[in-house]
This record gives structure tokens, sequence and C-alpha cells, in this order.
């Protein structure tokens, strides 16, 4: 059995202004034939599948004959997705009867029975090639306040963080709840939120969870957790030894992911056990950084632009986008024209552009007055400049010794 660990596609999204839908559309094709070639059983989507709470009629076209086509690539694939903070959870919901005519399941907000969680709404079956049933997974979107009936914040207390503990006891209830189900067959929980210790990247996820706080610890996802397939963070990363997995994102959302080594995971099942395997997907269209590290001087952009042997022919929404890094050489204004007029010339895409100041240099450290400072205290500063460390005692024993003999 294999199945197939996925995350943030934020379909619909743009990037400084920017429709990212040609790339999302290869990239979608490009999944499904990871899907034939993998073999893949089931899908799963670690929420924010959209991008927004408001999606295009593009952006669900996309969606929608995404799902069409991956079952016919795979005609028994079972795909189950969650909302995440970016996603409108109803509306993703909303089309469930259609959905589930195509083995695609749906979880966009917790669901209850009075206080207790409806463990049955949450947990699905994973049937293998055969059909049988061979494993489970735990779908939780992501938390809002509302879903934490527990969660108490008593000023003047210090007994930790009452989001972590509401939060830990949520997936203890559903995690003993689905291993009741699962029994001893492997059970994944699928969720959308910051573990602490994971990674992410500057400006690119919302830094947010229930109360202000914006990561829990990866052990709240209790030890009846096989493996914990989850969204929010875009790098590629593993925490808790490999048991907690973020997917990342489908391709660079920002500049900041530009070294990203995005792509998807494939897990398979064998002898009981589940093992991830990362396999990295092409890019549908390039980021770029000018430079490469620093910033640029304007005389030097039309030389850095020819260098980069861009293809004339390339359709408007899968051009390379670039980052540019000027040198304040002239003010700002001047710089930013002289840019767009440059890159306006070019198959590319400006994904932003900022004017950096030099740094200034640090102020010099005031004069050394040897009538002030002894010579023992000379040679402690010379060594450790030297050295990196502070002389040993013998070193300032040998140097005692030679004091003594001047």
């Amino acid at each position: 059995m294999r199945i197939l660990h996925t995350a943030d596609w934020h379909i619909g999204q743009t990037l400084n202004g920017w429709s990212r839908d040609a790339e999302h559309a290869l990239w979608l094709e490009q999944l499904a034939g990871v899907l034939a070639e993998e073999e893949i059983d089931v899908l799963l989507v670690a929420g924010d599948v959209f991008d927004g709470i408001n999606p295009s009629g593009e952006a669900q076209r996309l969606l929608y004959s995404a799902l069409r086509r991956f079952r016919d690539v795979r005609p028994r694939l079972v795909t189950v997705m969650i909302a995440g903070n970016h996603d409108p959870a109803g509306r993703l919901e909303a089309p469930r009867a259609i959905l589930e005519s195509l083995d695609v399941h749906v979880v966009g907000s917790l669901r209850r029975h009075g206080t207790a969680v409806d463990a049955a709404a949450h947990v699905i079956d994973l049937p293998d090639a055969s059909g049988a049933v061979a494993a489970h997974v735990c779908a939780v979107p992501f938390l809002r306040a509302a879903d934490l009936p527990g969660l108490r914040f008593e000023a003047g207390e210090d007994r930790g963080s009452p989001v972590v503990a509401a939060a830990r006891a949520l997936h203890m209830e559903l995690a003993e709840a689905a291993r009741a189900i699962a029994g001893p067959r492997p059970l994944i929980a699928l969720g959308h939120l910051h573990c602490q210790g994971g990674t992410e990247s500057e400006g690119a996820e919302r830094r947010i969870l229930i109360g202000g706080e914006h990561a829990v610890p990866p052990d709240i996802f209790p030890a009846a957790f096989d493996y914990v397939a989850l969204g929010h963070l875009h790098r590629p990363q593993s925490l808790d030894g490999g048991r907690v997995r973020y997917a990342g994102s489908c391709f660079p959302l920002s500049a900041a992911e530009a070294g990203y080594d995005h792509g998807v995971t494939v897990l398979e099942l064998k002898d009981g056990r589940l093992e991830p395997r990362h396999r990295p997907l092409p890019r549908p269209a390039g980021m770029l950084r000018l430079p490469a590290r620093g910033a640029l001087a304007i005389e030097d952009l039309e030389r850095a632009l020819e260098a980069l042997a861009l293809d004339p022919d390339l359709a408007p929404g899968l051009r390379p986008f670039v980052q540019l890094e000027l040198e304040a050489t002239a003010p700002a204004p001047v710089l930013i024209a002289r840019a767009e007029t440059a890159l306006a010339a070019r198959p590319l895409r400006p994904a932003g552009l900022r004017v950096r100041r030099a740094e200034a240099a640090p102020e010099a450290p005031p004069p050394v007055s040897l009538q002030d400072t002894s010579p023992e205290e000379l040679f402690r500063k010379a060594f450790e400049k030297t050295n990196g460390q502070p002389p040993g005692a013998a070193h300032v024993a040998a140097f005692r010794d030679a004091a003594s003999e001047v």
C-alpha cells in the first residue's frame, strides 16, 4: 500500500500581482503523473488547499478538475483533504456529497456530538490495492478557539500553556477513539498547525494558532498515531524522529522559499510499518534572486539579466520570478524606475524589488593607551585575537617568564 502526503497547495495564489494559475495547472498534472508512477492508493492533502477564503472560479475549477483527473489515472484512489487556516472550511465541505462519490473525503471543521468529538466523522478507512482496509487516517482540520471548549485563560497563574493543554487533550481524545476503530492497523493523523522545532519561511506562513500562540510541541500527538502528516510549514521537514512530517508546499510561494527542496512524501506500508520517502518535483516556474547574495549595483543589472539565458517562448504564466536586491547608489525611485524598465524587456515576472542601503561600518574602538595598559593585558588581547580564545595558564606563565628577563 502506498500513500502520498501533500500539503499547502494554495491554489489561487498571486505573487506580487502575478497569477499562479498556470503553475498550479502544471503542478497538478505532475501530481497526477506521480500518482500513476508510484501506484498510489491514498492521497492526503494536509490543508491550505486554497490560498484564501474566497477562491476564484478558476481556482475551484483547477481543484475539482484535478480531483477528477486523479481518479482517471488511479480509478480506486481515495483522497482525504482537510481545511487549513487559509481555506474556507464551509465552502470546501459544501460539495461533500458529490466528492464522496469520487472517494474524496473532506473535513473542513471539527465535528462533535454534544461535548464529545464525533470520531466517526474524522476517522477514515484507507483501503489497499485489493480494496481491503489496511490503515486509517484521523483527519483534524486547522483548529480554532471554538474547537477547544476546555480552553481557559486564567490570569496570574503559571500552569503552562492553556492552548497546548487543550490541544493535547483533544488529540488524546481523538487518538483513543481512532485507535479503537483502527485496532492493530496503522493509524495516521492528518493535521494543519505549527509544531515547535519546525522551520518556517520568512513571511510565508501565518504565525497564528489559538489564543495568540503559534506553535505546539510535537508530543501533542499521542504515540497511538504511527505517522503524523502535517501541513502549514512550507519547507519539507521531519520532527520527533521522523514520526511527524511536513510535506511542504507545492512549489515556492515566495522568494523566501527559493532554496527549498519542494516535493511530496511517499509513504509505503511494509510489514505494518509506514516508511516515508521524500520525492522532489520540478518547479513549474523558476524562482530567481539577483544577485544570489548581497545586493547588485544598477550598472550591473543588464549584464546579470543577460547571463540568465531566459526562454522568450515561455508562456507568460510560466515565466520565472525574480527577486531583485539593489545597492542604494542613487535615490530609490530612480533605481526602481531603471530596474523596472530593464525587467519589462525580459520574459520575467518581478517577485519583489528592494533597495538596500550599505550597512554602516562599526565604529572603531578608541585607541589603546600604552601608558594605561600593562604588557600582560596587551599579550592577553593579542593572543585572543590571533587564536580565538584567551591564553591558558601555561601561556600566561611563559609570558611572565619572558617578561621578567626583559
